[in-house]
């Protein structure tokens, strides 16, 4: 089974939830204030959030008035544009640098599957031909240290790491000199994700921000934040606080096949602009991909027939 189909199937609760729910809604009834009502109770539930729903729902009623729509089924293909719309907003691609040392820094808190996205990722890399090694910055929890280690042994990559309680400065200093020596293209950095004492995790970011910036001025390239799918509002909570204490550029949700709340992949690129760059559908290693707003869009619609990514409604 491809990824696509994987990724059809890890959203079917998601589907379940929002898709179905809209398409019975708006099936040949004609377009009213209820038909509205019941289209926000579905964006409602597949965890987008208030202020994206709103945004959704303002914006079908001016695409409806301007196209003349009559009956509600034809507001799905409307809803459908406006999602890829949001998602395409925002560049999905990682930043790698062509030549050198490509810095991966992963931050959030713990239990959302950072150190597992961390191997995942080195696996995914490795399967293109890519050098990689991890750095095991999360120093505050032994169990942390030990998983990543496990998940450099299953993809094949040198773990740098030093004992529970160290510097994670120091670990990811090390772990720079270690990467430019043996030619490392991608080098994936783990981070403690205590949210308790925010200062304290604040403070430990800077300094690792210190020691990476001075090694290499333009890095790091990317800082990806772990986000778990199951929390759904709860995940806008968490990358606005990571969003404050973290040059957060992309985010990676995982666990999408356990939840009905995928939705909130939308409201995360509408309220934070923040893109999704990686989506994780199961525990295998090959199923964290690096997220397609039309692939998203095809298995979350997979009855509507999408007109070019590059045709906005704004365009029409």
């Amino acid at each position: 089974m491809g990824f696509f189909e994987r990724l059809k199937d890890g959203l079917s609760k998601t589907r379940q939830r929002f898709t179905e729910r809209v398409e019975s809604a708006l099936f040949r009834r004609k377009i009213d204030a209820q038909v509205y009502e019941e289209l926000e109770d579905a964006l409602l539930a597949a965890d987008m959030g208030v202020a994206t729903s709103q945004y959704l729902l303002e914006r079908i009623e001016k695409e409806a008035r301007k196209q003349k729509l009559s009956t509600a089924d034809q507001l799905i293909p409307v809803l459908r544009q406006l999602i890829v719309d949001i998602l395409h907003e925002n560049p999905t691609a990682m930043n790698m640098v062509d030549t050198g040392l490509t810095i991966v820094l992963l931050v959030g808190v713990n239990g959302v599957g950072k150190t597992t996205t961390i191997g995942k990722m080195a696996h995914y890399y490795r399967s293109q031909g890519k050098k990689v090694m991890l750095a095991a910055g999360d120093t505050f929890r032994a169990a942390a240290i030990e998983q990543l280690v496990v998940w450099g042994e299953r993809a094949g990559v040198e773990v740098i790491r030093q004992t529970t309680g160290s510097d994670a400065a120091a670990v990811i200093y090390d772990a720079i000199a270690a990467a430019r020596s043996r030619k490392v293209d991608i080098l994936f950095c783990d981070t403690a994700g205590r949210l308790q004492n925010k200062t304290h995790l604040m403070a430990e970011l800077e300094k690792i921000y210190r020691v990476i910036t001075r090694e290499i001025p333009d890095a790091p390239h990317e800082v990806l934040l772990v986000l778990d799918a199951t929390t759904g509002q709860n995940a806008i909570v968490q990358a606005k606080l990571f969003k404050e204490i973290a040059h957060v550029s992309g985010i990676v949700l995982t666990k999408l096949d356990g939840t009905a709340k995928g939705g909130v992949i939308i409201a995360i690129n509408q309220e934070l602009g923040i893109p999704v760059k990686w989506i994780g559908i199961g525990e295998q290693k090959d199923d964290l991909q690096p997220f397609s707003a039309d692939e998203f869009a095809k298995a979350l619609f997979p009855n509507e027939t999408l007109s070019s990514s590059e045709e906005s409604m704004d365009d029409k």
